[in-house]
């Protein structure tokens, strides 16, 4: 949680699932004026009963009068529905700022919408998982209007531990489709890895603790090469989650004529992991379909 001395808010956050329900907690526990709003009502209740603040039957009620709206939901079309909302709700100068992970061109899409009304719309997706908005320690990244990144950046910096502003509308999406072709490729080479040292008759735990003190280092390495070993692919962040964003890679790809070729065929073993239905476990389930 930021340490910033920021002036309470009175803010709206739409979409309380595994990453939306901490989120918002820590945006009470900045002492700001929350409004929550989530499709199945008793998810909002129970955040209530967590965190205080109060829940809103509909989108436009949380959103009425709130200086910023923040939300965090599924995909493109559920950001159409709810953002488009929230936009016909708020008052000109409000700012509706987007968490959840889309395609840059329904973020131009409703930034373009908002601009008709006088609203300010940020795409401002998000990186660390579920222990990262847990810790409130995520990395935003941001695409929009500047002054309005300047507005909303300390209410972001309640659960960000990094909250950069990397260009206009869209430039927040794009960043997230790099860290997403950077990760993709990452867990597959520790995948193999690890399932290198298994069949060579190694210790893999030893030899985790070993190259994670050289350049073979990674975040990923330090949280999920162990639990690969052990077989354990309960830790957030699904299988289904990165197919829809990998989707929005290639589609993005074919339309800016960038070479993807390792994170297409990463695509298509996460589509294994589906088909051995691992839908519903972490991204770090590439071991499975290496040890089956």
């Amino acid at each position: 949680m930021s340490d910033r001395n920021t002036a309470p808010l009175k803010l709206a956050f739409l979409g309380l699932g595994t990453m939306g329900f901490p989120m918002a907690g820590h945006l009470a526990k900045a002492g700001h004026e929350v409004t929550v709003y989530n499709r199945t009502a008793a998810k909002a209740e129970a955040w209530v009963a967590t965190h205080g603040g109060r829940s809103a039957a509909t989108v436009a009620e949380a959103s009425a009068g709130a200086d910023i709206v923040f939300l965090c939901v599924g995909d493109d079309n559920d950001l159409r529905a709810v953002a488009g909302e929230a936009i016909a709700a708020v008052a000109p100068g409000a700012i509706v700022a987007d968490h959840t992970t889309v395609s840059a061109a329904v973020s131009r899409e409703m930034d373009a919408l908002a601009r008709e009304r006088g609203v300010f719309f940020l795409d401002a997706p998000v990186s660390g998982g579920q222990a990262g908005a847990e810790k409130g320690v995520l990395t935003v990244m941001v695409g929009g209007d500047a002054d309005a990144f300047a507005r909303a950046e300390p209410a972001m910096a309640a659960y960000g531990r990094s909250v950069v502003h990397m260009g206009p509308s869209g430039a927040g999406q794009l960043t997230k489709m790099v860290n997403q072709i950077c990760i993709a490729g990452l867990v597959q080479g520790l995948a193999e890895g690890m399932s290198f040292a298994q069949q060579a008759g190694l210790d893999g735990h030893k030899v985790v603790d070993v190259i994670s003190k050289g350049a073979a280092q990674s975040w990923q390495m330090e949280n999920r090469a162990h639990t690969m070993l052990d077989g354990k692919f309960d830790f957030g962040f699904a299988v289904d989650w990165m197919r829809k964003d990998l989707g929005i890679v290639l589609d993005e790809a074919r339309r800016n004529g960038a070479k993807l070729p390792v994170t297409a065929l990463v695509d298509q073993f996460y589509g294994d992991v589906q088909a051995m239905g691992g839908n519903r476990l972490d991204t770090s389930s590439l071991m499975k379909r290496l040890t089956r």
